[in-house]
């Protein structure tokens, strides 16, 4: 009997994460490429060609299977009752029916989720998350955003839900993405502080503004806290409202490690007034988003 094959696909800002797993969840194949610049309504190929390559990686390794679902998870605005992908400031889509398109393709059960919310829920089966039945998870990469897990659900309102990306931190602050100035994004992403970095006429990126404020460069300190300070400020209510006892951090600026998690705890312990609250980096690293979409693609089966 033919393999059931479930793939599950993470349209990031630069690159493009999918994997291939058997009906009991278990990875088989792995694949990443560069997101293309702005795919628009293109994002329905950008999706097929990443299935397609890894059904081929299956074949070619002699795997007798069939697709039996397919997850696909995207940033920006989703409305996951309907499939709808509404819009993406950074990826240049809006009101996409994205799971009519995709099932119109490969013709077998299509779910469509949030990348983050997604990534949250393989947390919480998977990683760093497992057992914690609250939990805020927030990946600082391209862009923010954030999921957040009460009483062991992920939690999915409206198409609104975990923009805090978008919430204005600094008026009259750098642009974003979306048009307007001073968004959390635009100001403490892993992309807005390479920029900032590069600004000041340094060479690199978020990862070496990181090992400089290591190192102790003044001017990395003060973007370095800058940004913290911002984070605190939408991440601290957050945490109040939702009894949040984990803050998990994923994104290329987890991987600065303790330069980034130990202040930023210690700010959120001084907001809120107690320190029963664990901030650690993500378990799943970029993978998270591609292991949640192929969870979603098992529950589009059941």
């Amino acid at each position: 009997m033919a393999t059931r094959l479930m793939a599950g696909v993470d349209v990031g800002g630069t690159r493009v994460k999918s994997v291939l797993a058997d009906d009991d969840g278990s990875v088989l194949f792995s694949h990443t490429a560069s997101t293309p610049e702005r795919p628009g309504a293109g994002v329905v190929d950008v999706i097929v060609d990443a299935v397609t390559t890894l059904l081929d990686l299956a074949r070619a390794d002699g795997i007798d299977g069939r697709l039996a679902a397919v997850g696909a998870v995207v940033p920006g605005l989703v409305d996951e009752a309907t499939g709808s992908a509404a819009w993406s400031a950074n990826l240049g889509w809006r009101d996409l029916p994205l799971r009519d398109l995709l099932r119109s393709r490969f013709d077998v059960p299509v779910a469509v989720g949030h990348d983050v919310r997604a990534g949250l829920l393989a947390e919480f089966h998977l990683g760093a998350a497992k057992g914690v039945p609250d939990a805020l998870f927030v990946p600082l990469g391209t862009g923010i955003a954030s999921a957040l897990l009460a009483s062991g659900r992920v939690v999915a309102g409206t198409e609104w839900t975990g923009e805090i990306g978008h919430v204005t931190v600094q008026p009259g602050g750098p642009v974003c993405g979306c048009g307007r100035r001073g968004c959390l994004e635009a100001v403490a992403s892993a992309s807005a502080l390479g920029r900032a970095w590069r600004e000041l006429g340094r060479d690199g990126d978020a990862e070496t503004l990181s090992l400089a404020v290591a190192d102790g460069d003044p001017e990395a300190i003060r973007l370095w806290e800058d940004a913290i300070d911002a984070l605190v400020r939408v991440i601290g209510p957050v945490c109040a409202a939702a009894g949040t006892r984990v803050v998990l951090i994923g994104g290329g600026l987890a991987l600065s490690g303790a330069v980034l998690l130990e202040p930023l705890r210690d700010r959120l312990v001084s907001v809120l007034g107690h320190d029963r609250i664990i901030v650690t980096r993500a378990a799943l690293g970029d993978r998270a988003g591609a292991l949640g979409a192929t969870l979603l693609a098992m529950e589009a089966t059941a």
